[in-house]
């Protein structure tokens, strides 16, 4: 979190009347240009719970919305988001923003081998060039290309998508010996989850 400068533009010191202090920036949840971002070196500090992420939060409810709820830990949203966010320009001319993405979080999937509800450690780090529907982004090495919706971002949208495109398609205890009581009629078969149906819709939207 960034906050106001001290002294006269940033806290009221005035003998009479309460103390005020200046309101609290969030950069998390401001929007802007992207050259704006990167003009400051703007670098946003992220801990934040899976709930205020609205379509990662929604997902992961869809995808435990078949299990037994007494199943669930009832305080799965509760769970930290924590990164950071550097915007920046990969280069002297200041053609193109970059964003490098740093995230961790751990979040309470369904194993596809077991159908059990299990926390399941996602992490993830990109390093994103930046721009609007009517820019022209040539490409780097080491970048990946990031067309945004509208001109203006907001790094609190941008965490949402990347976490719901960092989900795997498929959930799944990292050893075999982690699942318990299974049904030997749900191997082999197919399943489709919230996570892979909508990844799957974000791929074919790039």
């Amino acid at each position: 979190m960034f906050f106001g400068g001290a002294g006269q533009d940033g806290f009221d010191t005035s003998s009479e009347g309460p103390y005020h202090a200046r309101a609290m920036d969030d950069p998390l949840r401001d929007r802007r240009l992207p050259r704006d971002w990167a003009a400051n070196d703007q670098v946003v500090e992220i801990s934040e719970r899976i709930g205020s992420f609205t379509r990662l939060a929604s997902v992961v409810e869809a995808d435990l919305s078949a299990q037994d709820s007494g199943k669930i830990p009832v305080d799965w949203r509760d769970s930290l988001v924590t990164g950071k966010l550097n915007f920046g320009f990969p280069d002297p001319q200041q053609d193109t923003v970059a964003l490098d993405i740093s995230l961790a979080v751990t979040v309470v999937a369904i194993c596809q081998r077991c159908l059990r509800a299990f926390e399941m450690p996602l992490s993830t780090e990109l390093a994103l060039l930046l721009g609007g529907p009517q820019d022209s982004i040539a490409a780097r090495d080491n970048y990946e290309i990031w067309e945004l919706a509208e001109e203006a971002a907001c790094p609190m949208d941008i965490v949402d998508e990347v976490l719901v495109m960092s989900m795997p398609l498929s959930a799944m205890h990292e050893e075999a010996d982690d699942c318990v009581d299974v049904d030997e009629r749900e191997f082999g078969k197919e399943m489709t989850t919230p996570f892979a149906s909508l990844r799957a819709q974000m791929d074919k939207g790039k």
